[in-house]
């Protein structure tokens, strides 16, 4: 039986064309709306502000999320790898997020701001709340298991805490059980196999050396959870772009587990759908899973499925096919119907511009900044480098050495959202010394740069490509402007560049992107230099940053 989702919107509005498929559990609705001249069209993705949202729900490359319920609230963790530091999400309705903080400024390890610190980092994060307060838990590849905790989300965030120094460890996750004591699970580099440990009710230490509970094909990003008696171990399978999501079940934290596959991608388009949280929503008490697809090249993007109980056990997304396995869902009915609109914090689905002004401060780590939120350095940051004071209104990054924008540690990006976008920021180049170099990035595994350059007292437009930099034209004026116009499902960018900010040339060819470092494609600043000369400085006015679709 068809159940009708949604009422004709008012005659000013238009008319709203209902379709609808059911199919076992529920009712898949597509709704196409024909809006008035002028109205707002929603992006081809997330809410689609008809009671609708259509996968994914944030189009950015928020990897291996963790996403948990405190009271009305929402909060998602996801993997930052080798940028700093990790974010820290909040939401109402489980589709419009904002960055309310970011968990850690720096990460103070021999050879961080080296080279092989691509791909290291903050590996599958997990967040939990306990006792009151927000725990964070996450490994590195080369230095160990850390941890942070905070009474607010927004931070204050205590200093990273080293719960054990070792290698190769990936994927923690915290338990606390009904009598107090702690557990925690985790998975090996390689992904497998999942052993639990013991911890301390303060979670800042392990009891033992764990028990290997699970071996499974590529078993790892734990997530644990304890319902009606049951342990349950909540796991990606079978790797990234190829997997499933894997449900793990017993009586006790250590097995024996019984096991149950529930999401896989089946006849949709929607790859190795798996990694994430499952959480409720008690007022209708419905649940929901949040995962990853790995998209080119923006990265990892997140999907929501409905999800529900049977037998003890979580199914999600729809069984299309009738095997007792869900498959994801294009498009579902808004999870809830009315939340409040949140105004603190950075939103994120729609791009984030910035202007520089510095009109407000966020906890990152211990410290209150100025930045905003969605701005992550590559390297430790350094603070006498970088300032929104010297020049208000005004970014300044001061040049560093460097031999090219790999090496760059004065660069501040961002992830690029959705699948059209452009970015725009006008640049004072008058502060530049010979062989420095500044402008905008737009960065995967290629990093690309289009800017100006000072050689023997000139000033040029460049492009860069993974270090090889090709002059494009003079540069006649001190204050210019740099764009660039990203299609990530056609994957084709392209830079330009302006003296007045209305009329732009293209810089260099299109070019393609690739994820690589397990990030996806970002965009950003930079500013550093080739030459010997000191005091170098480029001043950026605003960051315009727009999506389109």
């Amino acid at each position: 039986m068809i159940r009708e989702l949604a009422k004709s919107l008012s005659k000013w509005r238009g008319l709203l064309v209902v379709v609808l498929r059911m199919k076992a559990m529920a009712v898949v609705a597509l709704l196409v709306v024909a809006a008035s001249a002028g109205a707002q069209r929603p992006l081809d993705w997330g809410d689609q502000q008809n009671g609708t949202f259509k996968n994914p729900v944030l189009n950015a490359d928020y990897s291996d999320p963790d996403v948990i319920r405190v009271g009305d609230r929402y909060y998602m963790v996801a993997s930052d790898f080798h940028f700093l530091g990790m974010q820290m999400l909040e939401s109402a309705d489980l589709l419009h997020w904002r960055v309310v903080s970011q968990v850690f400024d720096r990460f103070d390890y021999p050879g961080w701001d080296a080279n092989r610190h691509y791909a290291g980092g903050s590996w599958a994060p997990a967040l939990r709340h306990h006792d009151g307060r927000f725990y964070v838990y996450f490994c590195t590849p080369d230095e160990g298991l850390f941890m942070a905790t905070a009474d607010d989300a927004a931070g204050p965030w205590s200093p990273l805490h080293c719960v054990r120094q070792v290698e190769k460890w990936e994927d923690p996750c915290p338990l606390w059980d009904d009598d107090g004591q702690a557990y925690l699970g985790r998975s090996r580099h390689g992904a497998g196999p999942i052993i639990v440990h013991r911890m301390s009710a303060d979670g800042r230490q392990l009891l033992d050396d764990g028990v290997t509970v699970y071996t499974g094909p590529v078993a790892e990003g734990t997530k644990s959870l304890k319902r009606h008696g049951y342990y349950y171990l909540i796991i990606p399978e079978g790797g990234v772009g190829q997997g499933w999501q894997t449900v793990l079940r017993s009586r006790s934290v250590y097995g024996p587990y019984e096991k149950r596959v529930v999401l896989e991608q089946g006849s949709t388009s929607v790859n190795g759908p798996h990694q994430g949280a499952l959480v409720d929503v008690p007022a209708d008490s419905t649940w929901w899973f949040f995962h990853f697809q790995e998209t080119h090249p923006r990265g990892r993007v997140v999907h929501l499925q409905p999800a529900r109980w049977k037998d003890d056990w979580p199914l999600m997304g729809v069984d299309i096919d009738g095997n007792g396995i869900g498959e994801p869902v294009a498009v579902w009915t808004n999870p809830i119907a009315q939340a409040p609109q949140l105004t603190e914090g950075v939103p994120v689905e729609g791009g984030c511009s910035d202007d520089f002004s510095a009109s407000r401060r966020y906890w990152v780590g211990q410290r209150q900044r100025a930045l905003g939120l969605q701005w992550q350095w590559n390297h430790n940051p350094v603070d006498s480098a970088w300032s929104l004071d010297e020049r208000r209104g005004w970014l300044t990054l001061h040049v560093l050495p460097a031999a090219g924008l790999r090496e760059a540690r004065n660069q501040l990006s961002q992830k690029t959202v959705g699948y059209e976008s452009q970015a725009t920021t006008r640049l004072d180049c008058s502060q530049l010394r010979d062989g420095d170099h500044a402008g905008m990035l737009c960065t995967g595994k290629t990093l690309m740069a289009v800017g100006v350059c000072r050689e023997k007292g000139r000033l040029h437009f460049f492009v860069e490509r993974d270090g090889e930099r090709q002059l494009v034209a003079p540069c006649q004026r001190s204050v210019v402007f740099l764009r660039v116009t990203i299609d990530s499902a056609a994957n084709t960018h392209q830079f330009a560049i302006s003296t007045d900010g209305r009329h732009f040339t293209p810089a260099g060819q299109p070019f393609a992107l690739r994820m690589g470092y397990w990030k996806g494609s970002r965009v950003g600043l930079f500013a550093y230099t080739t030459g010997t000369a000191t005091g170098g400085a480029a001043c950026f006015d605003y960051f315009s940053y727009t999506v389109d679709r």
